[in-house]
């Protein structure tokens, strides 16, 4: 179900920006990133927000004193995220010199009400919500964190976040901010302590490609739409039982009781190629990163917070993709996912070595979907209760801009759980991704 969107306007009174440090002395050390850290794909800012009510039993507590103090502490066990990345031969390193991350205090003359029943992207005035610090937005010899606390007229909060994706995944920093959650509610020792080790996800001696990699192989496609942030519309859509139920009619019996991810991903693939009508001959991808952390053996360890994890990649012409019946789409997802083993993440992390860390891939025709849907961003409180949203803040990457979408788990007007899903499109192309994906739910 499409979700509305808001023209909401008004003004934040921001402090000047401030830097915090670990509360102690910290080792200042050079700590070398993972190649799968140091990959190209990775060298962008993700915007994130956590959005919170008022809280009676915290009466007037700031929520920026508390979360700033908290940060100070935990930063002393993820001491790295204080440090700077510096380039290096073989691959970054972070040199840990306990400058700290950036952290800004700010009140809005808004409440969280008006930003509309259900929560979710795109936010109106995210460049006041999250404030980009002149000089602070560079990969290398920058902050690694940005956050801002943004105290609402209602008591609630909003907590902006600016990550170097470099540093962490998606299920890492849920960690960072669950240790940060434990420090408010005073634990003085994070029940998961962190686990740097990313040597452990360094290239073999000999560098081994076992795997095809389509996620890296360029397309010489035609026709592909030419697509900016300044033609980008992004709109959110909710998917509860009711719509999950409607769009398993259009699979056979034998796939309808598979994952909701592949069945949900298969079908917005399927419309998203519709709306942008490419070429038939034309081969169209539906990329999505896996988290490899269980996949290890011995397994990593538990704390580990670098970037773990590998893109699965499905294949097909758009043919296909459109004349098939959809358990043909479906099928190729699971068969991606089923390819991702420690064995697909080894030869992923060769193929870099071969390559060299900065070789990039053509996006034409591709379709990316993060699942952060289980990730638990929605379940850190700072004391303040679980968030009433949790997740990007925003849809896709500045320079891919409608390659890259979103599931985040979300609740509707009914108070139904189910999942939001983001989705960036030019004004054509949505329009016929909406009429199209009408169609699934009618």
């Amino acid at each position: 179900m499409l979700q509305p969107t808001t023209s909401l306007t008004f003004v934040v009174r921001r402090q000047a920006p401030e830097l915090i440090a670990p509360a102690i002395p910290t080792p200042h050390e050079l700590k070398p990133l993972s190649d799968i850290d140091d990959q190209e794909a990775l060298r962008y800012h993700v915007p994130g927000i956590l959005m919170y009510k008022r809280d009676p039993k915290m009466g007037d507590t700031n929520p920026a004193s508390v979360i700033r103090d908290a940060l100070a502490k935990l930063l002393v066990f993820y001491y790295p995220f204080a440090g700077r990345l510096k380039e290096a031969p073989e691959k970054m390193v972070v040199d840990c010199t306990g400058e700290g991350v950036l952290f800004i205090e700010a009140e809005a003359d808004v409440t969280l009400k008006q930003f509309g029943e259900v929560l979710h992207p795109p936010f109106p005035c995210l460049e006041e919500l999250l404030y980009d610090v002149p000089g602070s937005g560079g990969i290398v010899d920058s902050p690694l964190l940005l956050i801002q606390v943004t105290r609402l007229l209602c008591g609630g909060f909003i907590f902006a976040s600016r990550l170097n994706h470099t540093m962490t995944d998606g299920p890492g920093f849920a960690q960072f901010l669950s240790a940060s959650d434990e420090i408010t509610r005073g634990a003085s020792t994070p029940s998961t302590l962190p686990v740097w080790q990313r040597e452990l996800l360094f290239a073999r001696d000999t560098p081994c490609v076992t795997f095809d990699h389509h996620e890296y192989n360029d397309f010489t496609n035609t026709k592909y739409p030419i697509m900016t942030l300044d033609t980008m519309h992004q709109k959110s859509f909710f998917f509860g039982s009711t719509e999950l139920s409607a769009i398993r009619r259009f699979f056979p019996e034998t796939l309808k009781h598979c994952s909701t991810f592949d069945m949900l991903s298969a079908s917005l693939w399927r419309c998203r190629t519709i709306a942008l009508d490419p070429n038939l001959e034309d081969e169209i991808r539906f990329m999505f990163p896996v988290n490899a952390r269980t996949m290890f053996n011995p397994p990593l360890l538990v704390g580990y917070y670098g970037n773990c994890l590998a893109t699965a990649c499905a294949i097909s012409t758009a043919r296909d993709l459109l004349h098939e019946p959809l358990g043909y789409a479906i099928e190729l997802v699971r068969k991606a996912k089923a390819l991702v083993s420690e064995e697909y993440v080894r030869s992923t992390i060769d193929l870099m070595a071969i390559r060299g860390r900065r070789f990039t891939s053509t996006f034409a025709w591709t379709f990316t979907i993060s699942n952060l849907s289980r990730v638990g961003l929605n379940e850190v409180d700072f004391g303040w209760g679980k968030a009433a949203y949790g997740g990007p803040a925003t849809g896709g990457l500045d320079f891919l801009p409608g390659v890259l979408s979103y599931y985040m788990s979300s609740t509707n007007k009914k108070g139904e759980s189910g999942i939001m899903v983001l989705i960036s499109l030019p004004s054509g192309p949505m329009e016929k991704f909406v009429k199209e994906l009408n169609n699934m739910l009618m």
